[in-house]
């Protein structure tokens, strides 16, 4: 009864301008499935595929500033590639961000509402992930992240040490989720998450009770009344559980 990873959900002032500019970053098409909600995925996808890690952009009032666990890494091919990249996203309205990376080989960026990600230098083994290379999730204890979330999805863990763990689709396709090792205090994330789809006929309450047994908590952060379940990993990382679809 492992579970698909098949989103990052981002909250938002504005859903449709986050969306097109994630749209435009990464070279998919943006659709929304109803107010509020715009969906970020490739053309012509059929949701949902491990070949892709979509991302769904959700207005809420007044979303908090907080230092994010999640991010995106995006990949690029050659040098050339990375700096034009680069140029793009600042056109689109990235602006440069400081998170205390020193002299590093990939750029650190904020998109337009402030969300952190990276464009990588070209690496060999993000070269066939998409444009997304990696889902990031700072973390104190990669080992003990990679046996929850090894246990939680239906993903190949690939890597694992005290300073990083790396899973990936156990089709080998589509990006990484990595778990990095950051020192001090952690940080509440509630602005950045995963959802979790069951697969067809499986059943959410049952799904639920297993991370529930493997050291997820249900947590309630206003959501009310939803299809979906939210839950916090024992690091306490939000992520949802979808109803099957």
């Amino acid at each position: 009864m492992a579970l698909q990873l098949v989103q990052v959900n981002f909250k938002a002032r504005d859903d449709s301008a986050l969306g097109r500019f994630w749209a435009e970053a990464l070279g998919w098409g943006v659709s929304s499935e109803g107010p509020g909600v715009s969906n970020v995925e490739p053309v012509g996808f059929v949701w949902p595929d491990p070949t892709a890690v979509c991302i769904d952009v959700v207005a809420v009032p007044d979303p908090e500033t907080v230092k994010y666990r999640v991010h995106l890494d995006l990949a690029t091919t050659s040098v050339a590639h990375q700096t034009e990249l680069v140029a793009r996203l600042k056109d689109l309205g990235a602006t440069p961000a400081d998170v205390g990376q020193g002299d590093v080989p990939w750029t650190v960026l904020a998109d337009p509402e402030g969300n952190v990600f990276c464009v990588l230098e070209p690496r060999e083994i993000y070269r066939d992930t998409g444009p997304i290379a990696a889902v990031v999730v700072d973390c104190a204890d990669p080992r003990a992240m990679a046996r929850f979330w090894d246990e939680a999805l239906d993903w190949t863990l690939h890597e694992v040490t005290d300073d990083h763990a790396v899973l990936r689709s156990v089709k080998g396709v589509g990006p990484y989720l990595e778990f990095r090792r950051m020192p001090g205090e952690p940080t509440v994330s509630t602005r950045v998450h995963l959802d979790l789809l069951p697969y067809p006929g499986d059943d959410q309450a049952a799904a639920v009770d297993r991370l529930r047994a493997s050291g997820a908590t249900v947590i309630d952060v206003g959501q009310g009344d939803v299809p979906w379940r939210c839950l916090a990993d024992p690091e306490g990382n939000d992520f949802c559980v979808l109803a099957p679809r």
